[in-house]
């Protein structure tokens, strides 16, 4: 008899763990809404490969929009996703993106090399130009971010850094000057990395 009530003791206490691991799975993640669906791009890598949203539907990601020659707040952003390309090594679904809004400058060789100097893994960060027309649209129609090329060798653009779930929606934006920043995004691509997959919204 003693046997018997050690043994049902075990098992619902083995019965509970399973559960409380079960439910721990999609704990704390953040049902936000979706700000907005990534709409469908053809752009080029700084290794000169073609990429669109399909090569990312599945994978967490992050997208800043910057240019090489920007004196201002793009090297701040750039260091901010290399300590997050740093913490996330080992995340085979995550992925971080910049995307050039001074394409006629920022080619491929130029991204490379700008690529370089943060020690970048250009499978695990991926560095976008393409024609000036579909940046400049796909930036400010699609991703909803402000970008003035009134002075084309000084645009202004957004520095927020958007974090887009496995299915291609948009779901958090983030200022650059936000205390605690790449906590917060590595917390936000940790949310979205729990939540229950489903399948991809067309843009």
């Amino acid at each position: 008899m003693a046997w018997v009530m050690t043994f049902l003791v075990v098992m619902v206490l083995i019965s509970g763990a399973v559960r409380m691991f079960r439910s721990s799975e999609h704990r704390g993640y953040d049902e936000t809404p979706a700000i907005g669906t990534v709409p469908d791009f053809h752009f080029i890598t700084q290794e000169g490969n073609p990429f669109t949203r399909a090569d990312l539907l599945g994978k967490v990601w992050v997208i800043d929009f910057f240019f090489t020659r920007c004196p201002g707040p793009c090297p701040m952003m750039s260091s901010r996703l290399a300590e997050i390309s740093e913490e996330l090594k080992k995340a085979k679904d995550v992925r971080l993106v910049s995307l050039s809004i001074d394409p006629e400058h920022d080619t491929p060789a130029v991204l490379k090399e700008y690529a370089r100097r943060f020690n970048v893994d250009p499978n695990r960060w991926i560095f976008l130009t393409g024609p000036t027309n579909q940046v400049h649209e796909f930036t400010t129609k699609g991703m909803l971010q402000a970008l003035s090329t009134a002075d084309p060798a000084a645009p202004v653009h957004s520095t927020r850094f958007l974090v887009i779930d496995r299915q291609g929606q948009i779901r958090i934006a983030r200022k650059l000057d936000e205390p605690e920043l790449v906590q917060k995004l590595l917390i936000d691509i940790g949310n979205l990395l729990r939540e229950p997959c489903s399948k991809p919204t067309a843009p």
